[in-house]
C-alpha cells in the first residue's frame, strides 16, 4: 500500500508518500509546497492543488490521508484551509483515489500513543517510526509523515 498524506495549508502544505510492503514502512517522499503570500489566493491553490496532482501521477498512491480541519480561532485562516482541503480531496477524487481523514488526536494517538502530545513529541516518535534520510525543515513536512503512519497503521 502506498498512501499520499496531507497537512493543508496554503502557505506550507505538508506532503509525504509512504510505502507499506510487508510489515516496514518506507518514506518514498515528503516536502512543504510553500506559496508566497504575494499571490492572490486562487493561484496559491492552483499551485498545491497541482503538485500534488504531480506526485500523485509520479507516485502512485493507492490513497490520499489528509488532515481533518478543527476549529481555529481565526476564522479566516480556516475558511482558506478549508479551500485547500476541498480542492485536494477534490484531486484525489477526481483520479479515483479513496480519501481518508484524521483528526489532530487521531493522528497524535496512532503516532506517540497519547491524544495530547505536543509537536516536539510526535517529531521524535516519527523519527524513531520511519527512517528519514534528509533534513526536514518545517513541522508541516513532519505532520504529514505522521499523518501518512497514521494511514497505514488504521489500514
Amino acid at each position: 500500500m502506498k498512501v499520499l498524506a496531507i497537512d493543508p495549508g496554503y502557505e506550507r502544505c505538508g506532503v509525504a508518500v509512504i510505502e507499506r510492503t510487508g510489515r516496514k514502512e518506507q518514506l518514498l517522499y515528503s516536502d512543504c509546497i510553500q506559496t508566497s503570500k504575494e499571490l492572490p489566493f486562487h493561484e496559491r491553490l492552483s499551485i498545491i492543488a497541482s503538485e500534488c496532482g504531480r506526485l500523485i501521477g509520479e507516485y502512485a498512491p493507492t490513497a490520499v490521508a489528509i488532515e481533518k480541519l478543527y476549529f481555529n480561532a481565526n476564522k479566516k485562516t480556516a475558511m482558506a484551509v478549508s479551500e485547500v482541503r476541498g480542492a485536494l480531496i477534490n484531486t484525489a477524487l477526481e483520479r479515483r483515489l479513496v480519501v481518508s481523514e484524521y483528526t489532530p488526536s487521531q493522528i497524535k494517538v496512532a503516532v506517540t500513543g497519547y491524544g495530547n502530545a505536543d509537536k516536539k513529541q510526535i517529531i521524535l516518535m516519527v523519527q524513531k517510526l520511519i527512517k528519514i534520510e534528509k533534513e526536514i525543515r518545517f513541522d508541516d513536512e513532519y505532520d504529514a509523515i505522521a499523518i501518512g503512519i497514521t494511514h497505514l497503521a488504521q489500514h
